[in-house]
């Protein structure tokens, strides 16, 4: 009844449903009532509604009475019996859908009873406030009792404060109000599905309602790292030797050994000097442009057209001059350097993939360029580092695959070498390496430099403990293992592929960025909307400002971890969306002239991937095998080992099956009737995330991991 194609019908009828915004009802639907959760808020409002209430009472006394027994035990062991049920000695009502099914309509029953409670109440407010249905209602009263009720005063305990209580003051409400329609009314209105992503279950989720479970084809845990077994591991151990948060600022109690564990990891990542964390790399860009820009006596900075907001926010927080050159083009840069002296301190600020429309960037000739004209190049590696190189360190290091896959764990810098030439690289913790943060690399005097006067930095809480832990957990293994990286291109290239024969328009780029040009805010949202309620599959519709108008898409995200069943699905399922939809193909983009680069005349339909074939293995024969659904995922036990081996000084050696997560086992409580193990029925009395209590025990996920004698250890 929640659903938002069913609600709309009656929009003309209800005066509630009528009057709401469809975002709010939208909230509404996905919430979960916190006062009865077996039911959403929108159910519980409807709870106190004239029509609604009696016919939600009815019907959930009629789901109840349809899973009511029909008859008594005995007769239900002859039915077992007759039928061949064997019920274990365990058993419990999770493992009968019938059961559990009952269970939860009574559960819902009789949350929409309390709910219901204080009606009369609400009914009145409701009259008060206009409803025809409810003043009905009341005047139906009237007449059968002869008795006027009382003026109810409709309540404004949760309502913000009007402009009407601050007589002649602004009236902020409207100006929200006005903010928010005009993103209403251009599409441009973001909304927040509820989404959880199950550790234990990649790239699966389930929505508002637990049950209801989805696939995740848009998530920037490129790898899933956020649930690898060794970062999970390190992220408990952590846990519980140091506690949750960092206590501070770095400079306040917040600078802790994993602290700059993770820096020198990030460091010999890039094989730069040092470097340094952040809050994210919003944070991190922001943080340096600013302060380069506005200690550099006369900067000019000169920005990328497509480069994301925190960059461009950066420039705009400090004093210098921004000048903005054509995406990837080197001509248009090169024009407007020469427009200023040599000894100008210059800033030239670009990505290395372009994350909407998977482009990436020329950065060997923009090195070129700026040793040319003398300025400094910082590099935003963000949508790369943990997917390109051989070491995961982003594509400047792709570039020069095979002498950096010589070079090895070596932290010194390959000279010449693309990754060497950038002065400044930033990159996240958030997205192919599972955890949050972001970070800039460098020579030890900037680094200083910005670590001195970056207000983002210095004014801000440390990360936690066991998050910087995890993350260079998650570096450490990427660094060892190559695989993860393959698969994901091979995945990200056959479903490029299988869309190319649909005619579904994928905008061409040699990265694992999959961006579906569908040109329309509204039916962006629209596909978004279909894909989730329709094929459980949730795909974030993007569009203005993040994308320019009329070039609005599906991001799609393609993991290692996505399985050949999966892939097939979401493909299948755009397609039908796409004609469910009449959204343009790739053939109506060319009978229009082209768009975001997709079916453009003269222009090619694929570019060639960054990563060759020999890369990915298949001249060696090497090329990691999509997964099939019930295949586990591969965990490289040298991976493991190496990142296990980066805390034996923090956390003590650790050897033997990996122990990626810890479950609340709750003894057993004997009453006087029943003998019961749920966890809900009983809290102990000690509880631990460690494993030294029985009450905690390692998942049913362990692999085996050879003794540290059988691995060679890497610096």
């Amino acid at each position: 009844m929640d659903k938002l194609s069913t609600l709309s019908r009656f929009k003309a009828s209800c005066p509630f449903l009528g009057r709401t915004k469809t975002s709010t009802l939208r909230n509404l639907c996905t919430s979960t009532s916190t006062r009865f959760p077996s039911i959403s808020l929108l159910t519980e409002r409807a709870t106190n509604c004239p029509v609604m209430g009696p016919a939600l009472s009815v019907r959930s006394k009629e789901i109840v009475a349809g899973y009511a027994s029909m008859a008594g035990n005995s007769d239900i062991e002859q039915i077992h019996k007759e039928k061949g049920v064997n019920i274990p000695v365990d058993a419990s009502v999770e493992m009968c859908p019938h059961a559990s099914a009952a269970r939860a309509a009574a559960r819902m029953a009789d949350d929409l009873a309390h709910a219901a409670k204080g009606k009369e109440i609400s009914s009145k407010a409701a009259a008060a406030a206009g409803c025809p249905f409810h003043k009905a209602a009341l005047e139906q009263t009237v007449k059968a009792t002869g008795v006027a009720p009382h003026p109810v005063p409709v309540s404004t305990a949760s309502t913000s404060v009007s402009s009407s209580t601050r007589t002649g003051a602004y009236d902020y409400e409207a100006f929200y109000n006005t903010e928010l329609e005009k993103k209403h009314k251009d599409k441009s209105y973001r909304y927040f599905n509820n989404i959880n992503r199950l550790a234990h279950k990649f790239p699966v989720a389930h929505t508002a309602k637990v049950e209801d479970e989805v696939q995740v084809w848009c998530s920037n845990d490129y790898l899933g790292m956020g649930n690898n077994p060794v970062v999970l591991e390190t992220m408990h151990r952590t846990l519980d030797r140091y506690g949750h948060g960092a206590g501070g600022t770095r400079n306040i109690a917040g600078n802790g050994a994993v602290h700059l564990g993770l820096e020198r990891e990030l460091a010999t990542l890039h094989r730069k000097d040092a470097a340094l964390i952040f809050s994210s790399c919003y944070v991190a860009n922001d943080a340096t442009l600013s302060t380069l820009g506005t200690k550099l006596p006369g900067c000019v900075m000169f920005s990328d057209k497509s480069n994301h907001a925190s960059m461009i926010q950066g420039m705009r927080h400090s004093t210098a001059q921004r000048v903005i050159f054509k995406h990837n083009d080197l001509e248009d840069l090169e024009n407007k350097l020469k427009e200023y002296p040599k000894e100008t301190p210059k800033i030239i600020a670009f990505e290395s993939v372009y994350s909407m429309c998977g482009s990436i960037s020329p950065i060997s000739e923009i090195c070129d360029l700026a040793e040319k004209y003398g300025a400094l190049t910082f590099l935003d590696e963000v949508h790369a580092v943990g997917l390109y190189g051989p070491r995961g360190a982003g594509v400047a290091e792709h570039l020069d695959y095979e002498a950096q896959l010589a070079h090895g764990e070596n932290p010194d810098p390959i000279p010449g070498s693309v990754m060497d030439r950038i002065d400044i690289i930033t990159g996240t913790l958030g997205k192919a390496y599972g955890a949050v943060g972001g970070y800039i690399a460098g020579s030890d005097d900037f680094i200083d430099m910005i670590r001195s006067y970056a207000p983002g930095f210095i004014f801000t809480t440390s990360l936690p403990p066991a998050t910087v832990a995890g993350a260079q957990a998650s570096i450490a293994y990427q660094k060892i293992y190559l695989g993860d990286r393959q698969l994901k291109q091979v995945n990200v290239r056959e479903t490029k592929r299988r869309f190319a024969e649909l005619d579904i328009p994928v905008v061409p780029g040699p990265s694992h960025i999959l961006p579906v040009l569908v040109g329309d805010a509204a039916l962006a949202k629209a596909a978004s909307d279909k894909l989730l309620y329709d094929h459980s599959i949730y795909v974030q519709a993007i569009n203005y400002p993040t994308v320019a108008v009329g070039e609005e898409r599906l991001r799609i995200t393609v993991t290692q971890r996505h399985t050949v069943e999966q892939i097939d699905k979401l493909v299948a399922a755009v397609d039908q969306v796409f004609t469910d939809l009449n959204i343009n193909r790739i053939k109506d983009w060319k009978a229009l002239g082209g768009r975001a680069t997709v079916g453009v005349p003269g222009e090619d339909d694929v570019v060639e991937p960054i990563w060759t074939k020999e890369q990915l293995g298949e001249e060696t024969g090497t090329t990691p095998k999509t997964l099939r659904d019930g295949e586990k995922d591969v965990v490289d036990p040298q991976g493991v080992f190496v990142a296990r081996s980066r805390f034996d000084h923090l956390l003590g050696p650790i050897s033997g099956p990996l122990r990626s997560g810890y479950q609340v086992v709750a003894p057993a409580v004997t009453t006087n009737t029943t003998t019961t193990s749920s966890a809900a029925s009983v809290v102990p009395k000690t509880m631990k995330t460690g494993t030294k209590l029985m009450d905690f025990a390692p998942r049913a996920r362990d692999i085996p991991v050879p003794p540290p004698s059988k691995l060679s250890a890497v610096a």
